[in-house]
């Protein structure tokens, strides 16, 4: 779990951006890092579980300087985008999956969301185009938030992070206080504050020139035609499928560990999950 924060505006202050990391420091412990240019400011607390040298700190910014990116997660595909962008003549400088993001990103644009596998939050400026992009993982696991300001936007894996900018305001939002009267939370993209969004999930956002506008690249698909296997065959793909998902997620240069609540979920996931590391 790590902590991105940043805005787009004219008038960029450093002591800004550093109360909205520092609000988020609770989400990184190993580090933290703070990058602005004339227009752009991006935060980022660090919670290292890959590549824990200095080389995958962020903000992360290509060679060129034209991208820079800040992300919460992890990309479980990343070895294997990490081998297509190395084919297509792209040189690394760390074993990240941060790097393998902004490199895909440069490479496929909008696109590389389609190729990733993976829980993740993350913002990207192109400094050419004077571009911010921001993506949600599919299932929405990592939040993102982002308040649009008179000439700019604001954005933090928290609301208490945006709530640092002196141009958000912390009124309160009527509606979704009826909505979580009445349903026990706030229906996205509302929050409980007027005019501070979540981006749903399986979405990305895009602001340039002064324009918003808002795509989704993954939707649910419920309309599976009927099984038609017996149950052996059944037992045998749940087991296949169970085992390679809880092994992709086992990726990591730190120790891993598993939160035991007693059920039959997380005792099936431990159990498989000691499989794959013994």
């Amino acid at each position: 779990m790590c902590g991105i924060c940043g805005y787009i505006g004219t008038c960029i202050d450093d002591s800004v951006l550093r109360l909205m990391a520092e609000s988020l420091n609770h989400r990184g412990p190993d580090g933290s890092g703070c990058w602005t240019n004339d227009v752009s400011a991006f935060g980022h607390t660090r919670l290292a579980i890959i590549d824990l040298s200095e080389a995958a700190s962020q903000p992360m910014s290509t060679s060129d300087g034209r991208y820079t990116i800040v992300f919460n997660g992890e990309i479980y595909n990343y070895h294997e985008l990490r081998g297509k962008l190395q084919q297509s003549g792209e040189i690394f400088q760390s074993a990240s999956d941060t790097e393998v993001l902004l490199l895909g990103y440069r490479k496929w644009d909008r696109q590389v969301l389609d190729k990733l596998r993976g829980m993740f939050a993350f913002a990207v400026w192109d400094d050419y185009r004077r571009k911010l992009f921001l993506a949600r993982d599919r299932i929405g696991i990592k939040p993102l938030f982002y308040a649009p300001l008179e000439k700019g936007m604001v954005f933090g894996s928290e609301i208490k992070a945006i709530l640092k900018h002196p141009c958000v305001g912390k009124d309160i939002n009527p509606a979704a206080v009826d909505s979580y009267l009445e349903l026990g939370y706030v229906p996205g993209p509302e929050t409980i504050f007027r005019n501070i969004y979540a981006l749903s999930p399986g979405c990305w956002l895009q602001y340039q020139e002064n324009q918003f506008k808002i795509g989704q690249y993954w939707i649910p698909n419920f309309s599976q035609p009927p099984v038609e296997k017996n149950e052996a065959e059944l037992i045998e793909e749940l087991d296949n499928k169970l085992n390679e998902a809880v092994s992709s997620h086992l990726v990591a240069d730190v120790q891993v560990g598993a939160f035991l609540s007693g059920g039959v979920d997380s005792s099936l996931v431990a159990a498989v999950a000691q499989k794959h590391v013994e």
